[in-house]
């Protein structure tokens, strides 16, 4: 997988504990990745990281993305091969009610990570994850290219396109030589589904608590469309991008979008009525209940364009619809009836992701020498 390229490679990864972070962390360890995680904390509980006991199998370090000083450090001691930068303020709610914190934590952060490896004197290829809620979204019917604006109406996105800006900033003004050591890739991807999601304001982690307690779940915005994607769609996406620019400098400083085929794109009412049905609901309206109540504003259509990816990286969403619900659906049914090996649980739906990706062909699933 991935050429096997980050087979005993140093990859450190900021956001390690949250729900991406969890699932890339034990990509990598399945990889033969050694891999070294920084985390302000643990965001949530329950916690896919304090579940799959990761502190026990990767490098654990609690510390600020904010601290430029403390991050530097980190970065001189461990001499990362990869870096994987998904550290955020992810909760567009949260925005609202904290908008210094989302910020702070989405532009600085990035700002520390890029500042650090400025001076970083060894080869290192660092992948910036920033979101779809990047693009300035005017709600039209395509999806959004690479080239398009950046910007947005709320806080969220406001942070996520600065970050946009910041990355952009610092690769001109201090990457541009191609002699130096660090090589950069941009990943945007956004609607993240899966299990081991425990954040706010998700409405597959609201479903998932409310059934599981005999409760009825709240939506709102039913008919809102989201082009929903397993999480490691665009995990695959990241690793291949890393992998790809290891392999060839000339992607350096370049963004790719990295989200599910058109067919994927479905409305909140058909996620919970397909999710619903593993929980043995008849009647999806039992299921759940549509609300009024609008706290914030939320976005009705946000779709990317993601042939950049394909015509370069060769990558693909690599899931179907239904394959999507069913990963998600199991993961959560383990967790509920107590599997005890949930490390176990989530390689297993990496090897099954990654043996359906062998089945259809997808390029970072060959050998190297079959590119």
């Amino acid at each position: 997988m991935f050429w096997n390229i980050y087979k005993n490679k140093k990859v450190l990864i900021t956001g390690h504990t949250g729900f991406k972070g969890s699932w890339l962390s034990t990509w990598l360890i399945k990889l033969g990745a050694n891999v070294v995680g920084v985390s302000i904390d643990i965001p949530t509980n329950p916690s896919m990281f304090v579940d799959l006991e990761l502190e026990k199998k990767m490098k654990h370090v609690i510390a600020d993305v904010r601290d430029y000083s403390t991050i530097q450090k980190i970065l001189i001691e461990e001499k990362p091969d990869f870096i994987f930068h998904l550290a955020a303020q992810a909760i567009v709610s949260k925005s609202y009610s904290n908008p210094t914190e989302t910020m702070t934590t989405n532009i600085i952060g990035t700002m520390n990570i890029l500042e650090s490896l400025r001076s970083y004197n060894a080869s290192c290829v660092a992948i910036m994850i920033t979101s779809d809620k990047c693009y300035d979204n005017v709600e039209w019917i395509w999806g959004y290219k690479e080239t398009d604006q950046m910007g947005g109406k709320d806080i969220y996105s406001g942070s996520k396109g600065a970050a946009e800006l910041v990355i952009k900033s610092y690769i001109h003004s201090f990457f541009n030589n191609e002699n130096h050591p660090v090589k950069i890739g941009i990943g945007r991807a956004g609607n993240v589904i899966g299990g081991g999601d425990w954040a706010t304001d998700r409405i597959v982690v609201d479903c998932m608590k409310n059934w599981n307690s005999g409760k009825i779940v709240e939506i709102r915005s039913p008919k809102a469309t989201r082009p929903w994607q397993h999480v490691l769609e665009p995990l695959s996406g990241y690793l291949s991008l890393g992998a790809n620019i290891f392999l060839n400098n000339k992607l350096h400083g370049e963004a790719f979008n990295f989200g599910p085929r058109a067919e994927q794109n479905h409305t909140v009412v058909d996620l919970i009525t397909d999710l619903s049905r593993y929980w043995g609901f008849e009647n999806s309206n039992k299921a759940y209940n549509i609300t009024d109540e609008i706290p914030f504003h939320e976005a009705g259509l946000l779709k990317l364009n993601c042939d950049k990816a394909l015509f370069y990286l060769k990558w693909e969403s690599n899931l179907k619809y239904n394959e999507t619900i069913k990963l998600i659906a199991e993961w959560y049914l383990s967790y509920f009836n107590k599997e005890k090996d949930l490390f176990s649980k989530t390689i297993a739906q990496i090897l099954e992701y990654e043996n359906i990706a062998i089945k259809r062909n997808n390029s970072w699933s060959k050998q190297l020498s079959n590119e």
